[in-house]
Order: structure tokens, then C-alpha cells, then sequence
């Protein structure tokens, strides 16, 4: 039998992908020759647990640990996102995703598993990291955006409002959380949607993956569908008894705060990887953050990007 091994691209992670040809069949080579614990040990055993709560995903075909190499299930190359570009009525295709995301919640998760030697633990979400990853925005994307020397001081106004902010989050970290739930990571296979890169799920809040979902950088959504899809989920979850106004204030929180560490990520893939792409998602991620930041809560907030600092010079980026 002839094998023919071919380099495919990558995410925004430190993985390689290759395609590896048997006869007629494929599948996916993934090397993690970087945080490997968390891109393959914690890969396979987060897929396992959604493959028994009948999610598609990869299946495992092989590990080798040892080698830096899993080898999994080859989904192709068709995302969510090339189908949903084409189309002009989205709601159905996104409430079939919201779908995925209602299933992911209703999973029952142990803090603990184990997968031979190797045991995996399920954190749960915290402020803390709320804060870790939004920092990216300061120390990538306002680094290199705004050349001032009180940047440490704005910063730390800019955090401590910002916890202001995260302690009015309403809904408890206590759901399956995929943690990337975006277009990209929804492949479409056999006429099915299959869910890929799943190694930082954690315990967090209900509405973090609806905000990646919803506010998603890749795809201009017009706010009146972003709406109704957000009212699609909330009539169908288990939080449908909640004030509907806790929800959809947790959802802009959230998207805020992961819109502000995508423009970090995004930065910094094109400072420190030269992966320049991505620096074309900037002016939306901007627009979808001034229309979450309308929310009340994010009042004394305004004022302080207001009083130091410009939105409108921040979307510059010609001095990246």
C-alpha cells in the first residue's frame, strides 16, 4: 500500500497538521512538539467525553505520545465557515450550532480523568482568567498600537474597572465549555457537524461559547440576527427560566472580554509567528466590541477609554 504524508494548515496553535494518504483512506497526523500534554493527552480524553454524549468528533486512531503524533479521524477540509459565507439565511444553520452548544452544557463532567499514567483535571473558570486572557489586549495589541509611555498606568486603570465588570457576571462556571466554539471549528462531514479542537475545554459560564459563536469575528452578522439567535438559545436551554436580561448581560460581558484577547491573539500571531492573515478580523473585532460596550455596565468603562485613550486611533494598525 502507497502512503503519502501532506502538510495541511494549521490553527492559531503551535500544531502541525498533515494529511496522510492510505490507499483510498485518510487521516490526520497532528504533532504537538509544544504544550503537548494539553494538545493531545487532554485532546483525546475531551473527545472521548463528548463522543459518549454523542458529539462528532475525530476519533483517535492512533497515539504516539511518546513522538509528539496522534493520528485521528480526517474531517476534511470543509468548515462551517465556507458553508455559511455562501448562504444568505443563516438562522437555521447557526440554530443547529446552538444546538451543539445546548448538548456540550448538558454534559455531566467530572473534575477528574484519567487516560493510562496520565490523569486530566477540569478547572473551573475564574476571574482570574478572565483577566489572563484579556491581558493579551494590553500587552500585544496596545503594545504595539499606542506608543505611550503611560501604557502601565492605563493598563491598570483599564483592569481595575475591568474587574469591576467581571463581578457582575451573573450565571455560576458550572458547564462544559469548549472555550474556541467559532465557524472555523465546526467541520462539515458526511453531511454532519463535527467539532474540532476541544483540548482547552473547561467548567465555565453558560454564555461564554454562545459569545464565540455569536459574536465571532470571521462572519458579519447583522445585530438582528445576533439577537434572535441569542433568544433561540435562551428558549431553549436549561436557563430559559432565568430573567433573560442576566443572560444577555453575561453574554456581553463575555464577548467583550474574549473580543479584547482576540485582538491580542491576532497581534501577537502576526508580531511573533509572522501569520499576517489574521490582522484582517481586527476592524470588525472592534466593531462587535463598541456595540457589546452599550451595555450599562460597561459605563465607567467607556469613560475610561474616553478620557485615555481614542477607539478610533486604536483601530489603526499601519504601525504594526
Amino acid at each position: 500500500m502507497n502512503y503519502k504524508l501532506k502538510k495541511i494548515s494549521g490553527d492559531a496553535s503551535f500544531r502541525e497538521f498533515y494529511r496522510l494518504q492510505k490507499g483510498r483512506k485518510t487521516s490526520i497526523i497532528v504533532l504537538a512538539k509544544k504544550e503537548k500534554f494539553k494538545n493531545l493527552i487532554t485532546y483525546i480524553v475531551v473527545n472521548s467525553i463528548l463522543k459518549k454524549n454523542k458529539i462528532y468528533v475525530p476519533n483517535l486512531i492512533s497515539n504516539h505520545f511518546d513522538n509528539n503524533i496522534i493520528e485521528i479521524t480526517d474531517f476534511g477540509d470543509k468548515s462551517f465557515l465556507n458553508l455559511i459565507l455562501k448562504k444568505k439565511n443563516k438562522y437555521n444553520d447557526y440554530k443547529d450550532l446552538i444546538k451543539i452548544i445546548i448538548k456540550l452544557q448538558n454534559i455531566k463532567l467530572r473534575r477528574n480523568y484519567r487516560l493510562g499514567k496520565f490523569k486530566i483535571n477540569f478547572k473551573k473558570y475564574s476571574i482570574k482568567d478572565l483577566h489572563k486572557e484579556s491581558d493579551l489586549f494590553f500587552d500585544w495589541y496596545l503594545k504595539f498600537c499606542l506608543k505611550s509611555s503611560k501604557l502601565k498606568t492605563i493598563k491598570n486603570i483599564m483592569k481595575k474597572e475591568l474587574n469591576k465588570v467581571y463581578k457582575k457576571i451573573y450565571f455560576r462556571n458550572n458547564v462544559f465549555v469548549h472555550r474556541d466554539f467559532h465557524a472555523s471549528n465546526i467541520m462539515v462531514n458526511k453531511n454532519r457537524l463535527g467539532l474540532i479542537d476541544s483540548q482547552d475545554a473547561t467548567i465555565g459560564n453558560p454564555l461564554y461559547d454562545v459569545a464565540s459563536l455569536i459574536d465571532d469575528v470571521r462572519i458579519k452578522l447583522p445585530s438582528t440576527l445576533q439577537d434572535k439567535l441569542l433568544k433561540f438559545y435562551y428558549s431553549k436551554s436549561k436557563f430559559k427560566n432565568e430573567q433573560y436580561e442576566n443572560l444577555k448581560n453575561d453574554f456581553e460581558i463575555l464577548s467583550v472580554q474574549r473580543n479584547l484577547k482576540i485582538l491580542g491573539i491576532f497581534v501577537r500571531l502576526f508580531k511573533r509567528d509572522s501569520k499576517s492573515d489574521y490582522l484582517k478580523y481586527l476592524p470588525y473585532t472592534w466593531s462587535l466590541i463598541e456595540r457589546r460596550l452599550k451595555n450599562p455596565v460597561f459605563k465607567n468603562f467607556n469613560l475610561i477609554l474616553k478620557k485615555h485613550l481614542k477607539i478610533q486611533k486604536l483601530r489603526k494598525i499601519n504601525n504594526l
